[in-house]
């Protein structure tokens, strides 16, 4: 049965829009290399194919503005504009790339594209224009041609190349006295095809050629250029020719290409006959084929369907701990059982097959960290701009993987992170020359694994942040009373910024200073079950880091049971476990501590907290477990009734009907039925800190 054309129109438009953001963003890498290296011809070409592609691809899913815009903004992305006007084209680029997600945005939610008529001016500045020629003592100019070639056309010449032809572009100005335009060009392309093999030709047919004054052509030709010039200098007809070895630009797929052809020759010669060690030459169809195994060996698929097998694979392992549970129960009862042998190996295959498959669906969900940090390098230069600084961005960790759905959640506290490092923690040039610095300033972005998290850092070598100056501003917008302030510790009033509306900035500008931002970052780490934590040094720089689990499908967890009720606390947050008795329990300011190793660490107990009601029927116990949990530099202990034991749990979400309380993010369910209800650590710690001051240890 075939699908309705409406749903594969539907089908179309989504994968036009997944690849246009990837071309948009290889746009934006694009844009920023030209401001560096503006007479750079291949990153030229690279903004050439990717409008190109863009222009296509917009036209076949019935996007006709933003076609009509892509073609337009071809018609500068020539040499000889990037040559004379380097800087202006780059800031065009840049340009386009705005306006082409302000339309892709509005296409997507089905509303009117919003008009570019800024992009169109600097499109109309540029053409219309005379570029100033650098200097005088250089020949005439060359005939104007693009050469703009498609993709396929570009891997025809590559191969053409490599097949040792040699390839030429071509470009012949039809003479402007010439009355039958159609008929020249088709005389013209029959002297093209009688010097060799037209791998391309622009126009392509005799109706387009009628208004064209320019014909460019690849052509693959055996014969001397002396003789190819000459051949196509027809008289009344051309008048004027320019002829140049064609460019083979090696594209990162066109070298992926490569190295797979040769090492499936190098495999395919080593394991053949020695008689058949002379036909060494590559097959076209094996080219072929080889092309469609790149091509195919990636799969999109929407990231609702990944959750749906996720959830299936978890509910496959409450089913194998139901299992486990029940096989339990068999022995205890048939312990002589034949049968049971044959249970415990089915059941440890099952285990291990399940295992494996729990691993390669979550390595599916994992992707690198350098999807988020590529879009950085733009928003530091904009930022820099606007703010008059000069500023670089240094990456590192960009392999680092991660769950797609922690990835997207920390993407708006990153901006965030980034924008206040140009803004607030990068000082001016002047300033930082006079504090024996470079003028150029410069944020760092790291990411790695730790345990069962991943890391994210976020650095500049900027001013720094005063903790003298926070509890001052601290204090004259309300949030703290003087005595308070004076009471906090460094770190603490580092923590301040993180508090809602509250700014460090002395006025408010366009990037920052309305004290909204920081308060999403704690906000958004919360939800993830991470932390975040600032250090600084006056005048040396500040570090952020974001913590957050490397997943949200499953968790390792510690189970502990408090007033007969099953707990669980993610493992990672775990530091260790320790044993008292009552009387090693002091209290101080109206708090419970713990001494444990001369250290004082704060105690906390879940009914206290939570208002937890006990169905626990046993009596008193005169000694107790302490989980010591520590988040970020906080510690605190955790008085528990019993431990149950470690074990992986997959995480159910709860609706806020079901739970009010916040120091509970999620619950499981056991191979026996029971409900475990997981910890929320950075909730817990936000309780405590409204409380009470927390003890901490090494």
């Amino acid at each position: 049965m075939s699908r309705h054309p409406e749903d594969r129109g539907g089908e179309l438009r989504a994968l036009f829009f997944e690849s246009a953001n990837e071309l948009l963003q290889s746009l934006n890498e694009a844009g920023l290399e030209l401001e560096s290296r503006p007479a750079d011809q291949e990153v030229i070409r690279r903004v050439r194919r990717a409008v190109h592609t863009l222009k296509g691809d917009s036209a076949a899913c019935g996007f006709n503005q933003l076609s009509e815009l892509a073609h337009e903004l071809e018609d500068v992305l020539t040499p000889q504009i990037a040559q004379a006007r380097a800087a202006d084209l780059a800031e065009l680029v840049l340009t386009a790339v705005d306006s082409f997600g302000a339309m892709l945005t509005a296409y997507q939610r089905k509303a009117e594209p919003p008009d570019a008529e800024a992009l169109h001016a600097m499109i109309r500045k540029l053409l219309e224009e005379p570029a100033s020629p650098k200097s005088t003592g250089l020949a005439a100019p060359q005939l104007p041609a693009q050469f703009a070639w498609t993709e396929y056309e570009q891997l025809m010449i590559s191969e053409a190349v490599h097949r040792g032809e040699t390839v030429y572009n071509v470009a012949l100005r039809i003479d402007p006295n010439s009355l039958m335009r159609a008929a020249a060009f088709q005389l013209i392309r029959n002297v093209l095809h009688g010097s060799g093999t037209v791998i391309a030709l622009r126009p392509e047919d005799n109706v387009t050629a009628a208004t064209v004054e320019i014909i460019e052509a690849v052509l693959a030709s055996s014969q001397p250029e002396e003789k190819l010039l000459q051949r196509c200098r027809i008289p009344s007809i051309v008048s004027d020719v320019r002829l140049e070895r064609a460019a083979t630009a090696e594209t990162p797929e066109h070298e992926l290409l490569g190295d797979l052809l040769e090492a499936q020759a190098a495999k395919f010669a080593a394991g053949a006959d020695e008689t058949a060690g002379s036909g060494t030459a590559a097959n076209p169809s094996t080219s072929g084929s080889a092309a469609t195994a790149v091509a195919e060996s990636t799969l999109r698929v929407d990231a609702a369907r990944i959750d749906a097998v996720m959830n299936l694979v978890g509910e496959l392992i409450i089913g194998k701990s139901m299992l486990n549970r029940t096989l339990t129960e068999f022995d205890k009862k048939h312990a002589r059982d034949p049968l049971r042998a044959k249970l415990a190996d089915a059941m440890a295959f099952q285990a291990r097959i399940l295992d494996e498959l729990h691993k390669c669906v979550l390595k599916i969900r994992m992707v690198p960290v350098e999807q988020l940090f590529r879009r950085f390098p733009r928003v530091v230069r904009d930022v820099a701009k606007q703010c008059g600084k000069d500023v670089a961005l240094s990456l590192s960790g960009q392999n680092t993987d991660l769950d797609k759905s922690i990835l997207d959640a920390l993407s708006e506290p990153l901006m965030h992170l980034v924008r206040n490092s140009v803004d607030h923690g990068i000082e001016p040039a002047d300033e930082r020359l006079t504090a024996g610095k470079p003028a150029r300033g410069t944020v760092y972005l790291n990411a790695y694994h730790q345990g069962t998290q991943v890391v994210i850092e976020v650095r500049d070598d900027g001013r720094g942040i005063d903790p003298a100056h926070l509890r001052t501003q601290a204090v004259e917008k309300g949030i703290l009373k003087p005595a308070e302030a004076k009471r906090l510790t460094d770190q603490e009033t580092l923590n301040l910024i993180f508090e809602s509306g509250f700014s460090t900035a002395s006025e408010v500008t366009e990037v920052s200073g309305r004290g909204i931002g920081m308060d999403v970052v704690r906000t958004v780490l919360d939800r993830l079950k991470g932390t975040v934590h600032v250090s600084s040094k006056k005048g040396r720089g500040t570090t952020i880091q974001l913590r957050a689990p490397l997943t949200l499908a499953s968790i390792q967890t510690l189970l502990f049971r408090v007033g007969g009720r099953l707990f669980a606390v993610p493992l990672s947050s775990v530091v260790e476990i320790t044993r008292i008795t009552d009387p090693e329990i002091h209290r101080i300011d109206q708090r419970e501590v713990l001494r444990l190793r001369d250290q004082i660490l704060t105690l906390v107990r879940l009914d206290h907290l939570s208002r937890l009601r006990s169905i626990d029927t046993e009596p008193v116990r005169k000694k107790h477990f302490v989980i010591v949990i520590g988040a970020a530099e906080k510690r605190f202990g955790l008085l528990v009734d019993s431990l149950v034991g470690e074990e992986e749990l997959v995480i159910k979400a709860l609706p806020d009907e079901i739970v009010s309380s916040d120091l509970v993010s999620g619950a499981s369910i056991l191979g026996d039925g029971t409900v475990v209800l997981i910890l929320n650590v950075p909730a817990v710690l936000s309780r405590l800190s409204r409380a009470t001051q927390l003890g901490a240890i090494a």
